[in-house]
């Protein structure tokens, strides 16, 4: 989760379930979403803290500017007890909803979650300002009309609406005029749906723009309503109050990221005609090929800090998008089972439990078949003929060195410059392959890939 400032707030905090006891402390969110509460003192009596777990389910407090709070998944990082004296102490908080203070044990349920990320006015690139000139009669006249918003209904029982929103100037008599236009995207549900699952869906629309956009975005100003917890805006007239939302969300990249849209995979107008159907395909891949896709990810977001760890999850995910999508076997089930009961039948006692052990993934075909399925789809795009078949013979020589260490692959295993455009070339082929799981014709995965210059880049030929 992005934050332009880190979220600094001192108050007091208590306990729900013993509310009469408030202790003052600060609460820090930094960006990122890194959260931790300060405190001077302890929620229970010195004998019950040091007998006590370290963990608290939930935290109520009252701070400056926002009003009531509610921590919630929290822990000590460091607990001090003084035995009478002041002691100071560190919490980890998991969540922080800004506006509200829930009960013990009380759900936190919403209907509508509202967020943004990196890059979304980009990828939209639908703007309601209008310039019209006239540099003979120096005169320019600006028109805004707002957008209307999109929806797209997800099977998961909830909508995606893309809002957007301005600010324009509020008087008349000014001598510069400034229309600020911003996307936001918000989660809609008729029933009432756990934080939980908002998070969980906002993760998938995130790294689905991650994959378009082709560069780790980051969500940002979370807010989130619950029909049933309102405040008065005049007489008789209740409004959902806005409930913000702090959490340590993925992916997250420390810089902001700015992306043209030239090295975008694709955009919205790229996808506008059926992009509700698009982003339900991408919601139902997590079903199946959910491991993959976290592997894929992960060297996305810097989770994999050397190249060694990136070139393994992106050998890793191949394999495992290749067994998610495909039940080929070396032979037929029925085939395999009388062939492993005749070997077991004739094996030496003393062998038998390293022969079942060998005969249990018997079965499966080899590295270098499943990477032979995965690019023959899109092989026009991977090189010629020698070129696929060193591709893959250096995925499998290189992921075999760096899983065993075997003297004999050191020499013939990429390394450097050849590892890095090794790596490149394994991210189209996700890429690619991401592309068709969302219903992307040849064609339309033929446009992208003539289209997009971070591809092109990627399939630049590998060194000699």
């Amino acid at each position: 989760m992005r934050l332009e400032e880190d979220y600094i707030r001192a108050g007091f905090f208590w306990l729900p379930d013993n509310p009469d006891k408030k202790i003052p402390g600060i609460l820090t969110i930094k960006n990122g979403g890194e959260i931790e509460l300060e405190i001077v003192g302890l929620f229970r009596s010195d004998k019950e803290e040091l007998l006590g777990n370290n963990s608290y389910d939930r935290i109520a407090g009252d701070i400056e500017k926002d009003g009531l709070v509610t921590l919630d998944k929290c822990f000590y990082t460091k607990k001090s007890i003084a035995f009478g004296g002041i002691s100071k102490s560190k919490i980890h908080v998991g969540y922080v909803l800004s506006g509200v203070a829930y009960e013990p044990g009380e759900d936190v349920l919403f209907d509508r979650f509202s967020f943004s990320t990196d890059c979304l006015n980009e990828w939209m690139s639908v703007t309601g300002i209008k310039i019209d000139q006239d540099f003979d009669q120096g005169t320019a006249c600006i028109e805004y009309t707002r957008p209307a918003p999109i929806c797209y209904s997800f099977k998961n029982g909830m909508s995606l609406e893309i809002n957007f929103e301005a600010t324009i100037p509020g008087s008349s008599w000014t001598e510069e005029v400034k229309i600020s236009q911003r996307v936001r995207l918000t989660l809609r549900s008729a029933a009432l749906k756990p934080l939980s699952e908002f998070i969980a869906t906002t993760h998938k629309i995130t790294n689905f723009l991650c994959f378009a956009i082709d560069t780790v975005v980051s969500i940002k100003d979370v807010t989130a309503t619950c029909k049933e917890i309102t405040f008065e805006i005049s007489d008789g007239m209740h409004h959902p109050k806005p409930i913000k939302v702090f959490y340590r969300s993925i992916p997250f990249s420390d810089k902001e990221s700015a992306q043209n849209f030239h090295l975008m995979l694709f955009t919205h107008k790229t996808i506008e005609e059926n992009a509700g159907e698009i982003f339900n395909k991408w919601l139902e891949a997590y079903e199946a090929i959910a491991p993959a896709m976290s592997l894929y990810f992960s060297t996305k977001t810097g989770a994999q800090r050397y190249l060694d760890g990136k070139f393994l999850a992106l050998a890793q995910g191949l394999e495992t998008y290749h067994r998610r999508s495909s039940h080929e076997m070396l032979m037929d089930e029925a085939t395999y089972s009388e062939l492993a009961a005749r070997l077991m039948e004739n094996c030496p006692p003393e062998h038998a439990d390293w022969l079942q052990g060998k005969l249990r993934y018997g079965n499966e075909i080899s590295l270098s078949t499943r990477l032979k399925r995965v690019v023959e789809p899109f092989k026009k795009h991977l090189g010629t003929k020698t070129e696929i078949k060193r591709l893959i013979r250096d995925i499998v020589t290189t992921r075999n060195y760096l899983t065993h260490y075997s003297e004999e692959l050191k020499d013939v295993s990429c390394k450097g410059p050849e590892l890095l455009a090794l790596c490149s070339k394994m991210e189209v082929i996700f890429q690619l392959h991401f592309l068709q799981v969302i219903g992307f014709t040849e064609t339309e995965v033929d446009q992208v890939v003539n289209n997009s210059f971070s591809i092109k880049g990627k399939l630049a030929p590998q060194p000699s």
